[in-house]
C-alpha cells in the first residue's frame, strides 16, 4: 500500500480568494506528509499563526492525487 503524501505551503497572493502567489520562490514549504491529518494540522498552525495577514495563505496539495491520476 503506498502513502498518500499531503504537500503544505504558504506564501503571499494577490488576491486572498484565490491561489495566485506573487513570489513563488519565497514561498514557505512546511513540508510533506504521509497522511492528510497531519498535514491539516501543520496548515492549521501556519494559517493561525498568519491570521491577521489577509494576503498570507497557506495550503494542502495532494501531492498522490498528481502522481496517480487515476487512484
Amino acid at each position: 500500500m503506498s502513502s498518500k503524501l499531503h504537500l503544505v505551503f504558504g506564501g503571499r497572493v494577490a488576491d486572498p480568494r484565490g491561489t495566485d502567489f506573487v513570489d513563488p520562490a519565497a514561498l514557505d514549504i512546511v513540508g510533506i506528509f504521509d497522511s492528510y491529518a497531519g498535514a491539516e494540522a501543520a496548515w492549521r498552525a501556519n494559517a493561525q499563526r498568519t491570521v491577521d495577514d489577509a494576503a498570507m495563505k497557506y495550503v494542502v496539495v495532494h501531492l498522490h492525487r498528481l502522481l496517480e491520476p487515476a487512484a
